[in-house]
């Protein structure tokens, strides 16, 4: 569209079809936008048209759909990237737990390891930012919540709980609390999730910023997993 007399017609023939309500042309852009009070075929708006001109319809959608797709994709590497630290902690503990024990090939005893290392750890992360680690435990912890002590605490019975296993000193205590607490915090990690809560996971503290994700779940519901599998063996 070149002139008015273009303007003027592309405005008359469209504008007089059934349900479009308001035709705006532009000559600069040589497009034309069109207000429906219901939607109808692109095909019906050619047939109007005068010869000499061509319609076509802008591919807004497709676009939108391609943002949005690179834009989830994006999403999915920075979490990943996020969450690196956490999966580099777990695959060290399970090397470690494979050197200790590739002699003697016994499940049960790399799974008291695997466990006392993994408390060990996690709770040197706490302990890195013991001043703020309740406030994010307690965002997603039910009894850390209710009990803002049991925060305080919490990485001292990991502590407690590591050394334990390690030593494989009174092993059932140590079980039936790990399943008490870990318990408590999958429930929350779980319903935090149901909520699509965006928050900062407390696993390691809050010196590394890990985002609470699937991969949390996980991990407890890893531990919880072996402590009733060893408690009912």
């Amino acid at each position: 569209m070149t002139c008015g007399d273009c303007k003027t017609s592309v405005e008359k023939h469209i504008g007089g079809v059934e349900f479009v309500t308001n035709v705006e042309v532009s000559l600069e852009m040589e497009e034309v936008t069109i207000t429906l009070e219901h939607p109808i075929s692109i095909d019906i708006l050619k047939k109007v048209l005068p010869e000499k001109f061509n319609l076509f319809e802008k591919s807004y959608k497709s676009r939108i759909q391609d943002i949005s797709s690179i834009s989830e994709k994006e999403q999915e590497v920075s979490k990943v990237k996020q969450l690196q630290p956490l999966f580099i902690i777990l695959f060290y503990l399970a090397t470690t737990v494979i050197f200790l024990n590739y002699k003697d090939w016994n499940p049960k005893e790399m799974m008291f390891d695997f466990m006392g290392l993994f408390f060990i750890v996690f709770s040197f992360f706490k302990m890195l930012d013991l001043k703020n680690f309740p406030t994010s435990f307690s965002m997603y912890d039910p009894l850390a919540e209710k009990i803002l002590f049991y925060g305080w605490v919490y990485p001292f019975i990991e502590i407690a709980l590591g050394l334990m296993f390690l030593v494989r000193f009174e092993l059932n205590i140590a079980l039936y609390v790990t399943i008490l607490i870990l318990g408590i915090t999958t429930f929350g990690v779980t319903k935090t999730l149901m909520n699509k809560k965006n928050i900062q996971c407390a696993c390691l503290g809050t010196a590394l910023k890990l985002p609470m994700t699937e991969a949390t779940l996980i991990e407890n519901a890893l531990m919880l997993s072996m402590s009733i599998f060893l408690v009912l063996s």
